[in-house]
C-alpha cells in the first residue's frame, strides 16, 4: 500500500510525536520508521566555510507546515544531481530541518466484508508510518552556496521546479558574501 496524500498531514495543527527510548517502559513509539534522507550536507563544505562560494540562496518557509522526509529526499536528489552536473561539484547544498515528528496512520480496509475486520475509529491512535519535520513560519528549509551568476540562475530555476513537491509557500532569500 502506498503513502497517504501529503495534505492529510501537511497543514494540520500538530503536537510533536517523537518520544522514543531504549527502555521499553519509557518509549511511546515502539517501532520507529527508517530515515529516508541520506545526506544533509552536499558539495564543497570546506569552500563554503572559507567563503569561496559567495552567492547564498536560502529557501524559507512562509507558513507553519509539516514536510515529510520523502519529499525532502526527492528535492535533495533532484537539486543535487542537477547542480553536480552543471557546476561540476563547485557548490554547497544543505538540508536544514531534521525530521523528528513521527506520523501515524489508522489503516482502514475497503471492499466487501471489510466491516467485520476493523474497528473503525474506535481505538484509532494509529501505527507509525513516516517521519516529518515541523517547520514554523520563517524557518529555513535549504541553504545553497554558489560560485557565480550562472549557478545562481540555475539554482533559482531548480527551486521553482521543486516548489510543487514542498507543501506550503516558500520564499527564496539571496545573500552576497563577496568582500567589497
Amino acid at each position: 500500500m502506498g503513502l497517504r496524500k501529503a495534505n492529510a498531514y501537511s497543514k494540520r495543527k500538530v503536537t510533536p510525536y517523537t518520544r522514543s527510548s531504549k527502555k521499553r517502559t519509557k518509549a511511546f513509539i515502539k517501532t520507529m520508521p527508517a530515515h529516508k534522507i541520506v545526506k544533509f550536507d552536499m558539495g564543497k563544505t570546506s569552500d563554503f566555510n572559507k567563503g569561496k562560494l559567495p552567492h547564498v540562496l536560502t529557501v524559507v518557509s512562509m507558513e507553519k507546515v509539516q514536510i515529510r522526509n520523502n519529499a525532502m529526499e526527492s528535492c535533495r536528489q533532484y537539486i543535487n544531481k542537477k547542480l553536480d552536473k552543471e557546476l561540476g561539484g563547485q557548490y554547497y547544498f544543505k538540508i536544514v530541518p531534521f525530521p523528528h515528528h513521527v506520523q501515524r496512520e489508522n489503516k482502514m480496509l475497503t471492499g466487501a466484508g471489510a466491516d467485520r475486520m476493523q474497528t473503525g475509529m474506535q481505538l484509532s491512535f494509529g501505527k507509525s508510518m513516516n517521519k516529518a519535520a515541523i517547520l514554523k513560519k520563517g524557518s529555513k528549509l535549504f541553504v545553497l552556496g554558489l560560485p557565480n551568476e550562472k549557478g545562481l540562475i540555475l539554482a533559482r530555476k531548480l527551486i521553482r521546479q521543486i516548489n510543487s513537491k514542498i507543501p506550503g509557500k516558500i520564499r527564496v532569500e539571496y545573500e552576497n558574501l563577496e568582500k567589497e
